[in-house]
């Protein structure tokens, strides 16, 4: 990756040595320099001249954590001194990708760190390929919990994020003969240098058990949640800079340990393995992110996961909360808890328990803080994506806490009763429980009843959340249902993995756009200058010519730079469509091996994407795509296309793949897809949107205007009265001829001779449902993939369309979604951390 573009804001207390510390952090190229060789020296144990590769990057990102560590304790120190209001995310998934590149950003640094590296005689750029990616998230819901940490730091807003210090990550996909194999991604192996264990501030957490009533000396009940195993949460904490001030956040991480770390007694009667089995048992909670949860073990351990992680939040925000305070009438005043979709739902269960049985707190009134203090985020509009747990699990794994969903279900369902009597079709829908053949606990449901915040994250999304998804709810309580679209960081997104044209745009508009995007609108004025669209070009070409480099060495092909490289990156689901794209570049490929003119310009598809492990059809369609991939790239000098699947997909490798894009496709199925981040990511980098009207796409058509947007598809209503009016997918076969001829190449097995029935179940699951009306809108996505290529042909117009998209990206920040869950939800106040 290049350099990225020098910025003329001058990072507060980044420009000269600290005055108490002897120069020791410093960021002038020589103090980074001496710092740099005292860690070769002192922190790894090693000589210059013997040192390693690994041993200089862990070196200079000490040297970098140095110099976040001052304003890290003193920003802590301004936080309980003015004892604020603080913001706490809790989330199942991180997708923080590497930190040093990105650290050295927003200290203002690169550029000392990297003439202090070549004076040593290090390439800088070497050294920042070789941190691994912190794949602590699954896809968009763990990148958008990063970029809101990088906000809040930047806006200098009191928040933490807190979440589980998974062992091993989103797994590394290889790609084998085509198909996905995955490997356990070891991104701890080699050590984190970025974290700082806290062991003194550990967790015991309680898992199994019974609970015992009883009656106090008021004649109160109590209930006591004992026995059962006790496992220990060890918070690791990771400092979260905010760009070009003093403010360093924190992200703390829970990681899992044994209460005891094995049976003496046990091991010297010499059954060793015995005496180890409660370690085992215990830590594997913090092994492995999202285990595969098509079985019962791996039912519970998701489970545990959830509750491992939150009950130890709970209780650090608790312990915080008390240094300041002896009772809990001021904790609404001062902590927010915002719940990343359902996975740490059970907070509010957990917090109920600590105030009612731990604090001894009525319970109207726990349940009125309760509510006061959570707010919920809903990321989906996919019913199985709607967590619910057995009951049964849930009476065997936290006993207490079934007991508590019950008591918060039964007064609930009373209010309902009184709002709505003799409604009993509408007190079953609201239920906390699910009645069935197993009765379930329904997470969003307490997640909504518990919070007073329910909102969605993209305008379209946020309508059918209350129209389809929770109607009760909204119309029982409309004041708690709000929208905050998603955003992302442009300081990751455009100033570090685009540098070129961070550096284009602020030799125009100056440098302040990286804290205000909004200020990118004033590229408008250059688009109809034909020197900046000539220079934008430029910096475009170049980017395709550096990704074209990597993916050589990533896969068996060559892109041409001269291509449209049109890119579909994200996690691989059917809804995402990924399979509407391969079938177009096999009517593409038909089409052109009977008439190369056909192909008025080379086209190079670009597809990134993980497939969850179990996800059988998913793989499939990674397995299609590779196929044809094989095919089309054989002759491709004759048809001007290529494919590439791109292995292991991650935050790096869409670093690279996102400044080169000139087309992005975002064409989920109208009413699937909650937001979506990637299309903005790609817009802020100049890609023009091929998508239809779901989530977060409605509104970047509404910003850069439709003759800026390549809109196709049905509607999400029209996907609803597709469906009801008898959706019949063969009548779409059956009526277009490419369309046919497509799918039964794919189903003869010319794209797995090694298997020839290998693509019938994706063939049939189409032809038989197609749930995700890929076939009901493939001509309409055809017509629209045309319209694209004559576009095209067009630079003068297509360049001008392309500045608009980044000139309008503006709204799409997330320091702006930040301010507004700030200002609306939390309540939180921007507090300047001073130098």
């Amino acid at each position: 990756m290049a350099s990225p573009a020098p910025s003329s804001q001058q990072p507060r207390s980044t420009t000269s040595s600290s005055s108490d510390d002897g120069g020791r952090t410093g960021s002038d190229a020589s103090s980074m320099r001496r710092s740099f060789l005292d860690h070769v020296r002192y922190s790894r144990g090693k000589n210059y001249e013997t040192s390693t590769a690994h041993d200089r990057f862990m070196a200079l990102s000490l040297a970098v954590r140095d110099r976040l560590a001052d304003r890290w304790v003193r920003t802590a120190r301004t936080y309980y001194e003015k004892d604020v209001k603080r913001a706490y995310y809790l989330s199942a998934e991180y997708l923080l990708g590497r930190a040093l590149g990105n650290n050295l950003l927003n200290l203002g640094m690169h550029e000392s760190a990297a003439e202090a590296m070549r004076e040593v005689g290090v390439d800088l750029t070497n050294l920042l390929e070789m941190e691994p990616d912190a794949g602590l998230g699954n896809g968009g819901l763990g990148r958008l919990a990063a970029c809101f940490l990088d906000s809040l730091a930047t806006l200098g807003y009191p928040g933490m994020g807190y979440g589980i210090r998974y062992e091993f990550g989103i797994f590394t996909q290889d790609i084998v003969d085509g198909y996905q194999v995955e490997r356990a991604d070891e991104w701890l192996k080699f050590g984190n240098p970025w974290e700082i264990v806290r062991p003194e501030k550990a967790v015991p957490v309680r898992f199994f058990g019974r609970v015992e009533h009883h009656q106090g000396p008021d004649g109160k009940p109590i209930a006591r949640w004992v026995g059962g195993k006790t496992v220990v949460g060890v918070p690791y904490d990771t400092p979260i800079a905010g760009y070009h001030n003093d403010t360093v956040n924190t992200l703390r991480l829970w990681q899992a340990r044994a209460s005891e770390e094995f049976d003496l007694l046990l091991f010297n009667a010499g059954d060793y393995e015995r005496s180890v089995v409660e370690k085992n048992d215990s830590e594997v909670i913090s092994k492995v992110l999202y285990p595969n949860d098509a079985f019962q073990a791996g039912k519970e351990l998701r489970l545990k996961q959830q509750y491992f992680f939150v009950a130890c939040s709970i209780a650090d925000i608790v312990r915080r909360y008390l240094k300041n305070h002896t009772d809990f009438r001021e904790f609404p005043k001062k902590a927010a808890i915002q719940l990343n979709d359902t996975h740490p739902a059970i907070g509010v269960a957990e917090l109920m328990r600590v105030l009612v049985d731990e604090k001894r707190i009525a319970w109207d009134e726990a349940w009125s803080i309760t509510q006061a203090v959570f707010g919920y985020t809903n990321h989906t509009l996919l019913a199985e994506a709607m967590e619910k747990w057995p009951a049964t699990l849930f009476e065997r794994l936290l006993p207490r806490h079934l007991e508590l969903i019950y008591e918060i279900n039964q007064r609930f369902l009373r209010q309902v009763q009184i709002r709505y009597p003799y409604d009993q079709e509408k007190m079953r829908r609201m239920s906390l429980v699910e009645e069935g053949q197993e009765k379930k606990i329904r997470m969003a449901h307490l997640a909504v009843v518990g919070s007073h915040s329910i909102n969605g994250v993209a305008a379209l999304h946020t309508d059918l959340l209350r129209r389809d998804v929770l109607p009760d709810f909204a119309s029982m309580f409309p004041e708690r249902f709000n929208n905050k679209t998603n955003g992302v960081t442009p300081r990751r997104w455009l100033a570090w993995c685009n540098p070129r044209l961070s550096k284009l745009i602020t030799s125009r508009i100056g440098a302040g756009w990286a804290t205000d995007l909004d200020k990118l609108r004033g590229l408008e004025a250059h688009a109809e200058d034909p020197a900046f669209r000539k220079a934008f070009r430029e910096v475009k070409r170049a980017n395709k010519e550096d990704l074209s480099r990597h993916i050589k060495d990533l896969r068996p092909v060559t892109l041409n730079p001269d291509a449209i490289f049109d890119v579909q990156i994200k996690r691989l689901h059917e809804y995402k469509r990924q399979l509407l794209d391969a079938i177009h570049i096999v009517t593409l490929w038909m089409r052109a091996r009977r008439d190369p003119s056909t192909i008025i310009h080379p086209r190079a598809f670009i597809f990134g994407a993980k497939a969850a492990p179990g996800y059988h059809l998913a793989k499939l369609t990674i397995r299609l795509i590779n196929g044809i991939a094989e095919v089309v790239n054989s002759d491709a000098g004759t048809t001007g296309l290529q494919v590439v699947f791109a292995p292991n997909y991650r935050v790096s490798l869409a670093e690279r793949i996102i400044p080169a894009a000139d087309v992005s496709e975002q064409i989920s199925t109208a009413g699937m897809e909650a937001s979506g981040t990637g299309n903005m990511k790609l817009m802020l980098n100049g890609a023009l949107t091929l998508g239809t009207l779901d989530g977060a796409n409605v509104e970047i058509r509404e910003a850069v205007g439709d003759e800026n947007f390549f809109l196709f598809g049905l509607t999400a209503d029209e996907v609803i009265a597709r469906k009801r009016a008898g959706y019949r997918p063969r009548d779409e076969y059956n009526q277009h001829l490419e369309l046919r001829e497509a799918l039964d190449l794919i189903a003869s097995g010319f794209f797995s001779p090694e298997d020839r029935a290998l693509y019938k179940p994706l063939v049939e699951s189409l032809l038989e449902e197609d749930r995700y009306l890929v076939l009901a809108d493939f001509a309409s996505y055809a017509a629209k993939q045309e319209e694209v290529v004559r576009a095209y042909q067009d630079t003068e117009a297509w360049t001008r369309k392309c500045i608009i998209n980044v000139a309008r990206a503006g709204i799409f920040s997330s320091d702006r979604t930040i301010k507004q869950y700030a200002e609306e939800i939390w309540r939180i106040q921007q507090t300047p951390v001073e130098p």
